[in-house]
């Protein structure tokens, strides 16, 4: 009786198993498959820099699901497909990135892709504002490739930074594409997540590709610290983009601002809606083209701007703290080389910062790596009197002279990287092995420098990120020097379409109308 009863148990379990196994067989196989690829870098033509392979961070296979937050274990998007992630690369701003290492990226990134075949979708991360040596449009020509491995039944999702820049191939190739609302881009995260969740619902309803996609240059060319959507007309015209959203008659509608500091014919203000009412898209992408023209004299800087000797005195002569001066020409988070040592060099110079009763400073931060070697050499307590900085870009000041105490010296784990503070009279300069930008509080407190308490604090960054523009006492953004300078009628653009605003402050009213591009059935080259 007991192996009777012991072998109906074991067909029972058996049973169980096999119609489980049956059954996650039938929903795997009714999942859509789709892969992850990446590749992000926003890169100044005016900067001397130059980016080679090893300043992309490289993520493959399971490890690019810790990008983002929306694929993690117990989301629900994670049990919606098979995912497929194959090279996800990303690197600070910079300069140009060369054709070697380009061309390693896109060949790795292929090679995986061709690997999870078959497909059903792509979700594709970008920024959009990628120049590459010998070539326009990289983004247009990466995707292009990726159509010619994964071919055109494949439905592409395409998420980029609103700096970034839209081609017509580029956006034919694609077939839903979307860009952050904010800037700062607090919503980068939510703006990936739409593309995601969008890809998902077309797939799942059978939908498939959107049937119309609208396209409007818009001939605006402004930098990004005058098109910060936390002050007007910034503000309204992104909030006024779920107006004109009509569930599957107008899917999304995204504006971008591109990215002023590379001298292609690409960049410029760009407006893309898609959705299956070709009428409602049209009308959309127009609208918001529209609205986007009409404000264009509205434009102004995120915070007050002057000159660098104008921003200085005005930090000196305040008491509030901290003063945060935005050391904006060369900033590293923008494309800038980070290395331009012309306004350190008017620190140091400056009595006010060598005086027993002078205000306080800090900078954040020039790069040099045989100063950091020898600082660490002599070690936290030592005297240092070495130069750093204008390796790269000293076309405005040579290598500065840096002679003080070294305060402190910060190894950043897992990273090759270290920091070092040296107090010059009532100056605290971090001195960098590589080029780095100060965002966060406690970037400074690790250093043992306390910004709060600082009268003045200098940073090479643009707007302030959340965290600084909460902290700050007062602000005010200097125009300096650098391959990111926000002066755009200091840079000498050969290449641009023109006429374009603001360059041509008189220029006519452009032709607004939406332009339709044909779907991705087809690989335009």
């Amino acid at each position: 009786m007991k192996k009777i009863t012991h072998g109906i148990a074991s067909l029972i379990v058996a049973s169980i198993l096999f119609f489980a196994c049956t059954s996650k067989q039938k929903s795997d196989k009714e999942l859509p498959r789709i892969a992850i690829a990446g590749l992000l870098i926003e890169s100044s033509t005016f900067s001397p820099a130059v980016t080679h392979e090893d300043a992309f961070r490289t993520f493959t296979g399971d490890s690019i699901f810790n990008l983002y937050s929306f694929f993690s274990p117990d989301s629900l998007i994670i049990n919606e497909a098979i995912w497929l992630p194959t090279l996800r690369a990303s690197a600070t701003p910079g300069g140009i990135v060369t054709r070697e290492a380009y061309e390693s990226l896109v060949q790795k990134t292929l090679n995986r892709l061709e690997d999870a075949l078959p497909l059903d979708g792509l979700f594709f991360d970008i920024h959009g504002a990628m120049s590459v040596q010998g070539l326009d449009d990289p983004e247009g020509d990466f995707i292009v490739r990726i159509r010619e491995v994964i071919g055109t039944d494949v439905v592409i999702s395409t998420c980029m930074d609103l700096h970034g820049s839209v081609t017509p191939r580029l956006a034919q190739n694609t077939d839903l594409i979307t860009c952050f609302r904010l800037a700062p881009h607090e919503d980068a995260l939510e703006s990936r997540r739409r593309a995601v969740t969008n890809l998902l619902s077309r797939l799942k309803s059978g939908k498939g590709k959107p049937a119309y996609k609208a396209w409007v240059p818009v001939p605006i060319l402004l930098p990004g610290e005058k098109t910060s959507t936390r002050v007007e007309p910034g503000r309204s015209l992104y909030a006024a983009i779920p107006s004109v959203l009509d569930n599957n008659n107008v899917i999304d509608a995204s504006i971008w601002m591109s990215y002023p500091w590379a001298d292609e014919p690409r960049n410029h203000g760009v407006i893309v809606t898609y959705g299956d009412d070709k009428e409602a898209v049209g009308k959309a992408a127009e609208k918001l083209a529209e609205h986007y023209w009409s404000v264009r004299h509205d434009f102004e800087f995120v915070a007050p701007t002057t000159t660098w000797e104008e921003a200085l005195q005005k930090a000196i002569a305040s008491n509030k703290k901290p003063f945060i001066i935005s050391d904006m020409g060369d900033n590293p988070t923008a494309g800038g080389a980070g290395d331009v040592t012309w306004t350190l060099t008017r620190i140091l110079e400056n009595p006010e910062f060598k005086k027993s009763n002078g205000k306080s400073i800090i900078y954040a931060s020039i790069p040099g790596e045989a100063f950091v070697n020898r600082a660490v050499e002599l070690g936290v307590g030592g005297q240092i009197d070495a130069t750093a900085g204008a390796e790269v870009d000293n076309r405005y000041a040579p290598p500065v002279r840096i002679k003080g105490t070294i305060t402190a010296i910060e190894h950043k784990e897992g990273r090759d990287q270290v920091e070092v503070v040296v107090k010059s009279g009532n100056a605290s300069v971090i001195v960098t092995k590589k080029r780095t930008a100060y965002h966060y509080e406690k970037a400074f407190t690790r250093l043992g420098l306390n910004p709060r308490e600082t009268d003045i604090v200098v940073v090479k960054i643009g707007y302030l990120v959340p965290e600084l523009y909460n902290m700050r006492a007062d602000w005010i953004m200097a125009l300096t020097p650098g391959g990111v300078d926000q002066d755009l009628m200091r840079l000498d653009y050969k290449r641009i379409n023109r006429p374009m605003f603001p360059l041509d402050k008189d220029m006519p009213d452009p032709d607004l109308s939406a332009q339709f591009i044909p779907l991705s059935n087809n690989i335009k080259r």
